[in-house]
């Protein structure tokens, strides 16, 4: 494989990947094998299982890696699935702090799941230092942040965290899937660890399933390699390929996401029926300024405060914004979260943190930005 270097359209085309050895093919083929055959009893050419190895799956590693700028990249089935891993190098008895305001599913798995193997949780809003600070017991091991977060685009400064976590001894976790590697960069801003759901921008299009945690430590990459290895939520050799296939024009896409979210912020700021924009990229954001530091663009995704009636019309209303629960696809996406997404973090959770039915998030695509603005426009009409 090339070495991670160049700019970063550069990386997107190439880290991770070199011509097919034999053929000479230029794109990295995808080898559907369960197994490897081996030269002799404890001899292989590196590949044994394809649980444990396998070459597809390890290009979009690498090119993950590269565009984060970590050393090791280990992919999952799902987002969901690299949390998991994360959390299984958490022992019963164990703590860990999360961002409240994070997606629907994440909630749920903590509350939910890890609760019943010992595992306690503590939920806070990561833009107050001292909230986290104060959320740390001797047991916490993991802090995780979702900068900026899901649905309401809150933006938590993670130098900040990062110094408190290290001071405690604690992991951090930055889920970058709304910003992407394009937009930010949370191991150079002190992160230990960074999650994807490559289901999302890494991807593009709508056609896979996937997530990716990036490290840079020798040590835990080893400890996530034996977890995913041991439990095998592995992503198959297909969905690779396609997320190699999506990081090779993720410079093009988040470019024209960049855009059109700032300019389907500025309308919808503007527009009489709409209560609240909330979005980084506007300078009436509480934590505009902290994302213009930490970060390079502010995405495609954005939430809108409207009365519950006009939600649902809006929800139902549009012609090019798709009705839909996922979000970093090429088209756009519009759900009412408190229906959809965080329909099962519990109403009072979403009620404090200011879910309501009345709030519509919009995954703003890559189509001609005009016609975005015309189809909510017409739909905000009706």
């Amino acid at each position: 494989m090339p070495e991670s270097t160049g700019r970063f359209a550069t990386r997107c085309v190439h880290a991770g990947q070199s011509p097919e050895a034999v053929t000479g093919a230029i794109t990295t083929p995808v080898f559907l094998t369960s197994t490897y055959v081996q030269e002799g009893l404890g001899r292989h050419k590196g590949y044994e299982y394809a649980r444990l190895q396998n070459p597809t799956r390890e290009a979009s590693e690498a090119n993950v890696a590269a565009l984060e700028g970590g050393r090791h990249g280990i992919a999952f089935s799902s987002g969901l699935a690299a949390f998991e891993c994360l959390a299984k190098t958490v022992a019963p008895g164990g703590h860990i702090v999360s961002e409240e305001n994070t997606y629907g599913g994440t909630t749920r798995m903590f509350l939910e799941v890890f609760s019943r193997l010992g595992i306690t949780f503590t939920l806070v809003d990561t833009r107050d230092p001292d909230a986290v600070r104060g959320a740390l017991r001797p047991q916490t091991r993991l802090v995780l942040l979702e900068t900026p977060s899901n649905p309401l685009m809150r933006v938590t400064d993670i130098e900040a965290v990062a110094r408190t976590t290290r001071e405690h001894g604690a992991l951090l976790c930055v889920d970058n899937t709304f910003a992407s590697p394009f937009n930010q960069n949370p191991l150079a801003l002190g992160a230990d660890a960074v999650v994807h759901s490559t289901t999302k921008y890494l991807g593009g299009h709508s056609d896979i399933l996937g997530g990716m945690l990036v490290v840079d430590d020798d040590d835990l990459a080893a400890e996530l390699h034996f977890v995913r290895k041991s439990t095998g939520p592995i992503p198959g050799p297909l969905d690779s390929w396609l997320t190699l296939r999506g990081t090779k024009t993720l410079h093009l896409r988040m470019t024209r996401h960049n855009e059109n979210g700032m300019r389907v912020a500025e309308f919808l700021a503007g527009h009489p029926a709409v209560r609240a924009v909330h979005y980084p990229g506007l300078a009436s954001h509480p934590e505009h300024e902290l994302a213009r530091r930490q970060m390079r663009g502010f995405s495609g995704m954005l939430s809108l405060d409207l009365s519950t009636d006009d939600a649902r019309r809006l929800a139902e209303g549009t012609r090019l914004f798709r009705l839909a629960e996922s979000l970093g696809g090429v088209e756009s996406m519009i759900c009412v979260p408190s229906l959809m997404t965080h329909a099962a973090v519990p109403e009072e959770i979403r009620l404090r943190m200011g879910i309501t039915d009345g709030l519509v998030r919009l995954s703003v695509g890559i189509e001609d930005g005009r016609d975005l603005i015309e189809d909510l426009a017409g739909a905000l009409r009706s």
